[in-house]
């Protein structure tokens, strides 16, 4: 057989986390995006995978409000704060803010033009901007509450604003009035409490608003009359028409002509979309307000009738082209709806599902054999399932009454995938994935089921573990996996594992052995079926989250509270390695490579890789914010997914082999452009030679190719076109490379030479956006400073023989003032006053026997000095 090949890293290939809290949101005009309010940033989410693109920080702003150019480049947000900005998306900057409302805004639109951007403020006004000048055009003053909706006549000839509000009105704006009085067209009072959206019909003629008095209004906008009203017997939250020529507007049509029984279709109809509490889309057409189409049921799912408030809708969109519908949930989900057609009839059917917000996650496995799927278990009453490709929810698995705990996954002898759950409402359920229902239902515990686990081999029984410290076998023979209604699941054997509570289970490969890990700082191996104890493992200091056989070897492996992972022998429990390095709680560990290796994560938010017969951590990821509960690793594809208390999911792809690749490419490019940057050298091309450097990250090269050009006469015009050629990054790195040769004398020359041309290159405003420059400036500051200090000794010094010899009348004064000029001897003249002074304090703070000594040593260097000028004077 042939040896496994062991991995040395996992890369993270991709992440779900929060992208929504709730409150304001916007599309994109061609449906690719989606800006999200997510607390005090923008999250601009790919509405295909809902993977994050971009995120806009909002300066700690709680947001209230997003808006979108009609080209999609400009990004308004307002807040809180009620500062209004305006980011573009290119750049992520904010390129204009300015305060207008005396209190939050709660509603945005913008014009059509994209000049002009509408506002709707808590403080019962509607003001209208120029979003370039960022000066107020319009000033609407009327309602006598809260004004959340708002929307521009999309006909520029009418140029008129429309704004709903919490007084139950809506008011039409003229844009064009000089008049104050005559700003107000018209005061629409047919709604009983508050106007929560409105929307126009395609012709631009009807107007539909919509409140949480159970009615939809439809308005003339000839004569601002209400042609009718339409009671739909549930409080609304949003209300949107169907635009034509899309197949959204096929599949409505159709249903008209069922609905009427005519051959065609009404085409002067307006048909429009309602959404509210009772979480079910309902289509209706304006003339005789007919409901065209109602969802049999909701597709949010709750645990209980106590929670009808998180079923509803809290807004709804149409989205371009052929997307479909979009709605939100009350529990930041996004879901879209699209027209599949069937051989039998068209439908409306949930296409996708994104969830804005995930809880903290407690438990994951991979579905199937191509484990496509991820079925996950938060801090909610169900299961969620996410298509691994997409990240999107695919389905949700619901009838918990409480929390679920935990969760396994199997593929039975039929095909079918199968899935177990353990809650806190004291059962467990055993689900058919493919058809997305619970056939079976098991009580008996008293308390949490903490634990549960298939067999591996015959896929006949599971096993669970709970908080009232048994463990117990539960049989799946009989059972229909494509039964309807959920049947009773018996037992087949229990036994009072632990004296606390269960918090792990595993099954042997050959479903001969059980073990259990528990509150009680120990792990138990039982014999299936009779659950007969076999060995008790002893040696951890506190408790164990985790258990799990090893594929190939007699041995255990389990995770404790104790910031290690150990493995255990079957036959006489003795531990056999112990593994250190978490500096927390070590939450779950999960054998891969066929044993060989394991990965392991803790309550620090580090996953790790070991090796296990070298006792070696390999590679340690940091790509949580909280403690990592759950770990799930494929069978087959052998990636991993990690979830944790930061409501994240990491899924992780093994990189060795594509790293060994890389490293290999590298190596050969970095020889290769060698070569180049040897070449260019011998070439003189210094230019290009110092730019082959940076890119290689060879500092010694580049300071010797700069060293070589000081030595050159006329090489300044070569420095200076070096120079101006580099990037930003690269002017980061010389930066740093001249703080490091400005540390050492022998390199500081040329440092200071750089320093000089670059600083006489790049302009201060460039210069500042360098990357990290203050802190380079920092250490190059210092160390500037020393060596001017130690120049500057050394031309004082140089004076001091000729003011020695001009002493001693041996240097011809006539002969000095020749040789130097006036400015030069004046210089000199104050170089020689300030050693004078020098040594004049020198000789005030030396003692006086050392003073003495220094007069006689003085005395005999003078001598010394005049017989060596009168020698050389001889010898002349």
């Amino acid at each position: 057989m042939a040896p496994h090949s062991l991995k040395k890293n996992y890369r993270c290939s991709r992440s779900l986390k929060q992208f929504y809290g709730g409150g304001p949101f916007i599309v994109s005009s061609d449906g690719s995006f989606i800006a999200c309010a997510c607390g005090d940033v923008i999250n601009i989410v790919d509405s295909t995978d809902s993977s994050v693109k971009s995120t806009i920080e909002g300066e700690s702003d709680t947001l209230t409000a997003l808006a979108l150019s009609p080209d999609d480049k400009l990004l308004f947000s307002a807040g809180h704060s009620r500062q209004i900005r305006v980011w573009d998306l290119e750049t992520l900057k904010c390129i204009r803010s300015w305060k207008g409302h005396e209190g939050p805004v709660m509603g945005m639109a913008c014009h059509a033009s994209g000049g002009l951007l509408a506002t709707a403020g808590a403080d019962r006004k509607v003001l209208v901007w120029d979003v370039d000048g960022g000066f107020c055009t319009h000033y609407f003053r009327g309602h006598k509450g809260v004004v959340s909706s708002i929307l521009f006549h999309p006909d520029s000839n009418k140029n008129i604003l429309i704004s709903g509000s919490d007084d139950a009105t809506v008011r039409v704006w003229d844009l064009n009035a000089k008049n104050t009085e005559k700003k107000c067209l018209a005061i629409m009072e047919k709604h009983f409490s508050a106007v929560t959206s409105i929307a126009l019909s395609e012709d631009g003629l009807t107007l539909f608003s919509a409140g949480r008095d159970k009615v939809v209004n439809l308005w003339d906008l000839h004569d601002y009359s209400c042609k009718a009203t339409v009671a739909t017997y549930e409080v609304l939250e949003a209300v949107t028409t169907v635009s034509s020529g899309t197949p959204f507007a096929s599949f409505v049509a159709s249903l008209d002509q069922k609905k009427s029984k005519k051959k065609e279709s009404d085409s002067q109809a307006t048909y429009f979309i309602t959404v509210g509490e009772r979480g079910v889309v309902r289509i209706w057409k304006s003339e005789g307000s007919i409901c065209l189409y109602e969802q049999k049921s909701s597709d949010i799912t709750v645990s209980s009738d106590d929670e009808e408030s998180k079923r509803g809708f809290t807004a709804a969109a149409m989205l371009p082209s052929d997307h479909g519908l979009l709605c939100v949930t009350a529990d930041q989900q996004f879901f879209f709806y699209s027209v599949v057609e069937n051989v039998e009839e068209t439908e409306l059917v949930l296409s996708k599902r994104l969830v804005g917000y995930n809880e903290e996650i407690a438990d994951m496995k991979f579905l199937g054999d191509e484990e496509q799927f991820l079925a996950v278990a938060t801090n909610l009453e169900e299961v969620r399932v996410y298509d691994v490709a997409t990240m999107s929810c695919s389905y949700v698995l619901a009838g918990h009454k409480e929390v679920v705990l935990s969760l396994d996954t199997c593929v039975s002898s039929s095909g079918n995938v199968l899935i177990v759950t353990g809650s806190k409402d004291k059962t467990v359920r055993l689900w058919n994935a493919t058809s997305k229902s619970c056939i079976g239902v098991g009580t008996g515990h008293n308390g949490d089921i903490l634990a549960v686990a298939f067999a591996k081999k015959s896929f006949s029984f599971f096993v669970s573990g709970s908080g009232d410290r048994t463990l117990k076998v539960w049989s799946l023979d009989g059972i229909s996996e494509d039964s309807e209604e959920p049947i009773n699941l018996k037992t087949r054997s229990v036994v009072a594992a632990h004296d606390k509570d269960i918090n792990s289970v595993a099954v042997a490969r050959n479903d001969s052995l059980v073990c259990t890990g528990s509150e009680d700082r120990t792990a138990s191996i039982w014999r299936l079926p009779d659950l007969v104890h076999v060995v008790t493992l002893k040696g951890h200091k506190r408790r164990i989250f985790s258990v799990e056989f090893s594929t190939v070897d007699q041995c255990v492996m389990t995770a404790s509270g104790d910031k290690t992972v150990k493995i255990w022998a079957i036959s006489d429990g003795s531990c056999l390695k112990t593994f250190e390095g978490h500096t927390s709680s070590v939450l779950r560990a999960s054998f891969i490579t066929d044993g060989t290796q394991f990965v392991s994560c803790g309550a620090d938010g580090l996953l790790k890789l070991w090796n296990v017969n070298t006792s070696e951590c390999i590679a340690t990821y940091d790509q949580h914010e909280d403690k990592v509960w759950a770990l799930a690793v494929g069978k087959k594809t052998e990636m991993i997914a990690t979830g944790g208390g930061d409501a994240v999911i990491n899924l992780w792809h093994d990189s060795t082999a594509s790293d060994k690749e890389d490293d290999f490419r590298k190596e050969e490019e970095a020889i290769l452009r060698g070569q180049e940057l040897e070449n260019a050298v011998l070439d003189a091309e210094y230019t290009k030679a110092i730019r082959l450097a940076f890119e290689l990250r060879r500092p010694h090269k580049v300071f010797e190719l700069f060293s070589g050009l000081c030595r050159k006469r006329d090489s300044d015009e070569q420095i200076v076109k070096a120079l101006q050629g580099l990037e930003k990054e690269e002017f980061r790195l010389l930066f740093e490379y001249v703080r490091e040769w400005n540390t050492k004398p022998k390199l500081c020359h040329i440092a200071q030479f750089v320093l000089y041309k670059t600083f006489n290159i790049l302009p201060p405003t460039e210069i500042v956006q360098v990357k990290g420059i203050g802190e380079l400036l920092e250490g190059l500051i210092p160390y500037s400073q020393r060596h001017f200090s130690r120049i500057d000794r050394f031309v004082r010094s140089s004076f001091l023989l000729d003011y020695t010899l001009g002493e001693m009348s041996v240097i011809d004064p006539e002969t000095v003032e020749t040789e130097y000029p006036k400015d030069e001897k004046k210089k000199e003249k104050d170089v020689i006053a300030a050693m004078e002074q020098d040594t004049d304090e020198l000789k005030q703070e030396t003692p006086s026997r050392k003073r003495k000594s220094q007069k006689s040593k003085g005395k005999s260097n003078k001598k010394r000095l005049i017989a060596e000028a009168q020698g050389s004077v001889i010898a002349v």
